[in-house]
């Protein structure tokens, strides 16, 4: 009997990939999933592991180690929150280019220029970018071996990149940011291959640049192309040093965004609050919401209640099959108590509405 347990529990993650290689989609069965965006909390002894590795005074392999033991904890938090889509909370990452930009072929990078993990290299393309694989599968890999819950991958988007990184090669940003769709199109190929039930690219910049959404659609599309995976749209204000880039609305991505390849949009509505809602009203279609129901830019923590009065303010303009439910942004500048006790506010309020709607 214990033999067939274990038989069974070894098996369910290759059945569910199994099942998802077969386009089987969306990966959970349930109503009103629960995710989060992407990262999760930076432990402050990480983050002077991160800054002695750029200034030499521990090895890569140490630094490796460091980061599968904090990805692990990470995924348990997310698990024992009540999470149903887990990620690796971007914990390999200093930041949201540099470990894309680093990758990137034709990517000339001075490093003397960043001596605090946090800080962007200064990094430039001064020739015509050639396609290679950003050797992102390994990161999937040990995400899928440390969880039986379903999985999502995230990616810095086009624009954003393009915004981050110099250029002196092409006349114009949004041939780079072409190029770089190409680039991400065989590194999601590769990863919805390998096992990715969702599919992550975010925008932080796009709330800035309203005027490129036009060219934007058209890098997502040959990002996503052939893409056997779900595809999500994370769209918010941005989150640097845990304060916004930008203000405004989310009137601009209307109707034009129904153009994109993608399954869903993330978007950012407890700290700005739900107006934007309504377009989802105004503009019905097929699109999915990943609907931002906690404020990773306060510390207080929401109540159950708070979060399911938010998820039923989404359930008059979205209906119930096509609402996810996430945290506006990443949590990396979140204590990580805080971070997991948001996590769980956001499950249980979830889970009031899940009940309402199915009794």
């Amino acid at each position: 009997m214990a033999a067939t347990r274990r038989q069974n529990q070894e098996s369910t993650p290759k059945e569910k990939r199994r099942e998802r290689e077969k386009g089987s989609f969306p990966a959970i069965d349930k109503l009103l999933p629960t995710s989060v965006i992407g990262s999760y909390s930076v432990p402050e002894w990480l983050e002077r592991a991160k800054t002695d590795y750029l200034q030499r005074r521990i090895s890569g392999d140490q630094l490796q180690d460091m980061h599968n033991i904090v990805i692990q904890a990470a995924i348990k938090d997310q698990e024992r929150a009540g999470i149903d889509i887990v990620t690796d909370g971007e914990l390999r990452r200093d930041n949201d280019i540099d470990y894309f930009a680093y990758r990137i072929p034709g990517v000339e990078i001075d490093h003397r220029t960043k001596a605090y993990y946090y800080d962007f290299y200064d990094s430039v393309i001064r020739h015509k970018i050639p396609t290679a694989s950003l050797g992102l599968v390994p990161d999937l890999e040990f995400l899928l071996q440390n969880t039986d819950r379903a999985v999502k991958f995230t990616l810095t988007g086009p624009l954003t990149l393009a915004k981050r990184i110099k250029n002196e090669y092409y006349l114009h940003e949004e041939e780079v940011a072409l190029e770089f769709a190409r680039i991400l199109n065989g590194e999601l190929k590769a990863l919805a291959k390998a096992g990715a039930d969702y599919i992550q690219l975010d925008e932080s910049y796009l709330t800035g640049y309203p005027e490129d959404l036009a060219w934007v659609v058209r890098a997502i599309n040959i990002a996503t192309e052939g893409v056997e995976a779900h595809i999500i749209l994370h769209v918010c204000y941005g989150n640097r040093y845990g304060k916004p880039y930008w203000d405004g609305n989310y009137r601009f991505l209307f109707p034009t965004i129904f153009e994109a390849n993608i399954h869903q949009l993330a978007m950012e509505f407890a700290r700005k609050g739900d107006e934007d809602l309504e377009l989802f009203s105004k503009y019905p279609s097929e699109l999915e919401l990943g609907v931002g129901v906690i404020d990773v830019k306060s510390p207080l923590i929401e109540t159950p209640e708070q979060v399911a009065e938010r998820v039923r303010r989404a359930l008059k303009h979205v209906r119930p099959e096509k609402l996810y439910v996430n945290p506006d942004c990443g949590l990396h500048h979140l204590p990580r108590d805080i971070a997991f006790k948001k996590l769980q506010a956001m499950v249980q309020g979830t889970e009031i509405v899940r009940k309402e709607l199915l009794s």
